[in-house]
């Protein structure tokens, strides 16, 4: 009788096992196939439609880059001159791209340029930063600029200090810590002004800027 019942017991788990794979079978189907569609849709995506568009964009910024250039061409720079986009056009139609993000950074400086202190801001921001130890830290700056320029100092310490701590170098780190002891001293905060002096002086005495950091030093030190 004991024999039986697990028999029968051993039937009915089999049974269960076996309906339920037939049941969800259909589903696991469409799971999978889903997935396969959707990594199809990705590299066609990527190939036919991002590909095209990149290379399209990258053809553009060379016309604009060379408007760039030349003070008195900069407005075709960011307008376009009727036959090429500008970088306001390519920011905005070729989003995705790489060249989309570097006409942010473009269009920022060009605005900085014009003292148009908020359209600089608006397309500085949007810039994603690439990894690259030369134009991550300028761009950064550049929003210091643009921050100090509208008389927002807090935020212009913060992107200035980020930039001289993004790529430490003589040619950019000096500049950057230079400004951000100005902002220091708009913020009336000496200590922190005097403290950003001195790394230049003891940690890039090469550059331009600390032929002439004591001055500052001494400044701000009676400030205290």
């Amino acid at each position: 009788m004991s024999q039986n019942k697990q028999n029968v017991s051993s039937t009915t788990t089999g049974g269960s096992k076996k309906s339920f794979f037939q049941e969800n079978e259909r589903s696991i189907i469409f799971i999978v196939a889903g997935v396969i569609v959707l990594i199809l849709l990705y590299i066609g995506y990527q190939k036919l439609y991002l590909a095209p568009r990149a290379e399209k964009a990258a053809a553009e910024m060379y016309q604009a880059e060379q408007y760039a250039t030349v003070d008195s061409l900069q407005k075709k720079a960011i307008e376009g001159d009727g036959s090429f986009a500008g970088f306001k056009e390519i920011a905005d139609e070729y989003s995705n791209t790489k060249s989309a993000n570097i006409a942010n950074a473009y269009l920022g400086g060009l605005y900085l340029r014009q003292k148009n202190f908020k359209e600089a801001i608006k397309y500085l921001e949007q810039y994603s930063e690439t990894g690259s130890a030369i134009l991550d830290p300028l761009v950064i700056g550049l929003l210091g600029d643009a921050y100090s320029e509208e008389k927002i100092y807090d935020k212009a310490a913060n992107f200035y200090k980020k930039a001289a701590e993004k790529s430490s170098n003589t040619f950019t780190t000096p500049v950057f810590l230079k400004k951000l002891g100005l902002v220091y001293e708009e913020l009336q905060d000496y200590k922190n002004a005097e403290v950003t002096y001195e790394k230049i002086r003891n940690d890039f005495p090469e550059s331009a800027e600390a032929t002439t950091i004591d001055s500052f030093i001494a400044r701000v030190q009676a400030k205290q």
